[in-house]
Parts: C-alpha cells; structure tokens; sequence
C-alpha cells in the first residue's frame, strides 16, 4: 500500500529540525517528532526510511507516525512538532468581573442589622437571596476578595 502523506522538507526545514533535535532544551515530544520527521524525509535531502523502521527506531508507533504526517502535510511544520494549545478553557469562567464588582459593592456596604461587619458566608448568602447569582460558595466569595486585596476586618 502506498503511503497517504508525503513528508518533503526544504533545506531549510531540515536545518531548523536537525537544531531543534540536537541543540537546547525542548520537551521530549517535539525533539521526537522532529527526529521523526527527519527520517521521513521524502526529498532530495532525506534518508526516506520506511514508518515502520521509523517507528521501531524511535521506539513509537506507526499510527502516531502516519497521523505527525498528516499533520504536517495538512497544517505544516510548527503545527506539526508542537502541541496544539488548548481552544476553550479547562472550565468555564462561572464568575467574571460582574460578579466581583457586585460582591465589592456589597461588601462596601453597611452590614445586616445586628452584625458588626460582613463574613463570608453571609455574603454569600445575601448575593443569592438578592439572585445575583444562582449560587455560589463562602470560600469563592473568600478567594475573590482575597484576589481583590479586600480585607472584611
């Protein structure tokens, strides 16, 4: 069967491949796919090893070799041998600047009656009986005064 994807890299390609797998510090993964993509080299230049000897000499497999490929057939060289950063947050941001502006001004204001001063968990408590948000813990309502250098004391 013949290879899907070709890999041909310039003279200069190879330069910046052969330094990045030779020269400095660089996360494992990309020295690597760098020394991978040397190996496959298709061109003039290359050495046009097979994906498998590839795989066993880089001590990979030969699927991961195919798919670095693609990729660098289908996207290029820096979207090759580095990771793909990340699009959406781990976790959505469930309270903004909003949030920290209204949980500021009530803390400003004056305490409940029969209280001396505000504590986390009443403030916490009177944003969502005032359904400024749905809910929300003593310790969030700590960590963001904390993070705007508001002390309640």
């Amino acid at each position: 069967m013949a290879p899907r994807y070709k890999v041909t890299l310039t003279k200069e390609e190879r330069s910046d491949l052969e330094a990045i797998s030779t020269k400095g510090r660089r996360a494992a993964r990309t020295v690597l796919y760098a020394r991978a993509l040397l190996l496959l080299d298709a061109g003039e230049y290359g050495s046009k090893w097979i994906v498998s000897q590839a795989a066993e000499a880089l001590g990979t497999t030969p699927r991961s070799l195919e798919l670095l490929k693609k990729r660098f057939v289908e996207k290029g060289l820096p979207a090759a041998i580095e990771r793909k950063k990340r699009e959406t947050p781990p976790q959505e941001i469930q309270f903004d600047g909003e949030f920290e502006t209204k949980l500021l001004d009530l803390a400003c204001s004056e305490a409940p009656e029969g209280r001396k001063r505000w504590t986390m968990r009443l403030l916490a408590e009177k944003m969502v009986e005032l359904k400024m948000v749905s809910s929300v813990s003593p310790m969030t309502v700590c960590s963001t005064l904390k993070k705007m250098n508001l002390s309640l004391t």
